[in-house]
Order: structure tokens, then sequence, then C-alpha cells
């Protein structure tokens, strides 16, 4: 499995002229996974050769905004570029802690701009731990009665560390808990075991 990751942004708290707020690409088979949005995200992208338009997964570590005020921006400029059906593109899959459809839709919505792509928002519910309780805020009630894009609501499983992301034949994506001012979340990917090809004829000639 071929995999390339370019940094965009490595800056903490606001972007400066020689460095961009947090964003990192993992380029995977001609498909990118964006890392947080930080402010100038797109900027950086257009200064790199990776092309905005290949982006189907984006994975926000947590709610600061140095990591997720470039997102709104970068998605009304992916539905520039689309089609207005939607068909030239696949569903973008977001993944980011509980609270992240809320700020999506309400920034979409206070802009009036509209995706012309599919799009679906998983959110991982945080445990009270993963930050100072005085700054833990309970997000779960937000969205009720209210129609939003499609997606997941993800929750620990009692006995795990982790939330199962994704899996397909080679590899599985998993979220762990970080502790930080906010609910933070770390992302792992784990490549399967690839069995190796046996040559059984050099094998016997060797005795």
């Amino acid at each position: 499995m071929s995999l390339e990751i370019t940094f965009l942004g490595t800056g903490s708290a606001f972007p400066s002229p020689a460095r961009g707020a947090s964003a990192l690409v993992l380029r995977r088979e001609g498909r990118c996974w964006l890392f947080d949005c930080g402010e100038g995200t797109q900027t950086q992208l257009m200064r790199s050769h990776l092309r905005a338009a290949r982006i189907t997964k984006i994975f926000i570590t947590h709610l600061h905004g140095d990591h997720i005020f470039g997102l709104p921006g970068l998605l009304c400029t992916l539905s520039l570029q689309s089609s207005p059906d939607g068909s030239s593109r696949a569903p973008v899959e977001i993944f980011g802690p509980l609270g992240l459809r809320s700020f999506l839709r309400r920034s979409l919505e206070l802009s009036h701009s509209q995706l012309l792509f599919p799009y679906a928002v998983h959110e991982l519910v945080p445990t009270p731990d993963q930050c100072p309780p005085e700054e833990f805020k309970d997000f779960s009630g937000w969205d009720r009665g209210e129609e939003g894009p499609p997606g997941r609501v993800l929750r620990l499983d009692p006995g795990e560390d982790s939330y199962l992301l994704l899996e397909d034949e080679q590899l599985v994506m998993r979220a762990f808990r970080l502790f930080h001012r906010v609910p933070s979340f770390g992302f792992v990917l784990e490549e399967k075991p690839r069995p190796g090809k046996l040559n059984v004829q050099k094998l016997k000639e060797l005795g």
C-alpha cells in the first residue's frame, strides 16, 4: 500500500506568513484524506502538488478554531468545482468530535451556502475525562429535531480504548482519546498483514 503525507500547516493558534494553521493530507491510491482544516488550508493546497477535488475524507481532531475555521470555506470551494447535480464526485465523509455537525450546518446556513455534492458527518462522542471538567460541554442535544447531513454517532464501546471508523481489505482506521483543553482525538491508520508468497520450487532446491 502506497501512502504519501504532505504537511500543509503546522502552526498553532493562528497562521503566519511562513506557516499555516494545522492541516495534513494523506494521499492513498490517488485519493486524499485531510486531517484538520485550519485557516488558510485552501491556499496551502494551491501551493502544493495536491488537488482539493481529490479529498474524499476529512478528519478533525478537535473543535478549536485553528483546526476547523478553514473547513466551511473548503467545502464551499469543493462545491464550486462540482457539477450542478453533484454526480462528478463521491460523497465526502467528515469525522470529528460531537458538535462538528452543528458547527458546519450553522456556518453554511448563516452564510447562505449550499453544497452541490453529498457529504456525511460522523461524530465521535467524547468522554468527560478528555479535558478539564470545567471545559467539558455536552453537545448531544444541539441537533435534536433538526435536519442535517447524514452520518453516524460513534460511541466508545465498553472495554474498548478506540473508535472504529473505517475498515477495508487493506487497512483499519481508528480514533483514540487525547487529553486537551477540549475533547480531542488522535487517528491511527493500521495496514492489515499482507501474506507473502513462497517459491515452493526454490525451497525444494535449497533443501
